[in-house]
């Protein structure tokens, strides 16, 4: 009897274990479909009353246009003109939207398109006890203090900044891009800045 209660439980449990995150990735992936679905709407609408498209086709067809787009304009921002042009968008109206220069620094952060702005990944002791937290590393004073961003997880654009002396922050050596991903996954990746971590502090 207990074997087969074993049985049931284990055949059960690694059932979920297998169909869980399949199911997880297809939830996932109906959601950001239905998201972008929604907001090319319009498009789609106008591309289906002057065709015979079905939904689908048009939606597909709008999608491969935006990327089309997509790559227009980086072709185009890389000539000296079109260069020119933005930064002078970006600098004149851009930037004063409020949080465009944290959304836009956290992008080309995840595609590893720019220097960061945080010098390196630490794990840092912000409460002073064995809770760790991943951090960025913004600055570090004469006084041997650092000054961190902890951002939250999912959405990176948003944090608190910690003042901590050097003692409780302990940095790793992984790219910065790697923990950002991390930090939009809700922590899934971590295991490698542990193992940075768990190296760094037993040198032995």
């Amino acid at each position: 009897m207990d074997k087969l209660k074993s049985f049931l439980k284990t055949s059960l449990l690694g059932g979920v274990v297998v169909i869980l995150p399949i199911a997880i990735v297809i939830s996932v992936t109906l959601w950001l479909f239905n998201l972008i679905s929604g907001l090319i709407e319009p498009l789609t609408r106008f591309l289906i009353k002057d065709s015979q498209l079905n939904e689908y086709a048009a939606e597909i067809i709008v999608i491969a246009l935006i990327v089309a787009v997509c790559f227009f304009v980086g072709v185009l921002v890389r000539t000296r003109l079109g260069g020119f042009l933005y930064r002078l968008i970006e600098h004149r109206i851009l930037k004063l939207a409020p949080g465009y220069s944290m959304v836009k620094e956290t992008v080309t952060q995840v595609f590893g398109k720019s220097k960061s702005p945080f010098s390196s990944v630490a794990m840092a002791q912000i409460f002073c006890n064995d809770t760790l937290v991943t951090c960025f590393i913004t600055d570090k004073h004469e006084d041997g203090m650092y000054t961190l961003f902890v951002p939250t997880g999912p959405n990176p654009t948003s944090g608190l900044i910690y003042h901590l002396d050097e003692k409780y922050v302990h940095p790793i050596d992984i790219p910065v891009q790697e923990a950002m991903r991390s930090i939009i996954s809700c922590g899934a990746g971590t295991a490698k800045l542990l193992r940075e971590y768990g190296s760094g502090n037993n040198p032995s």
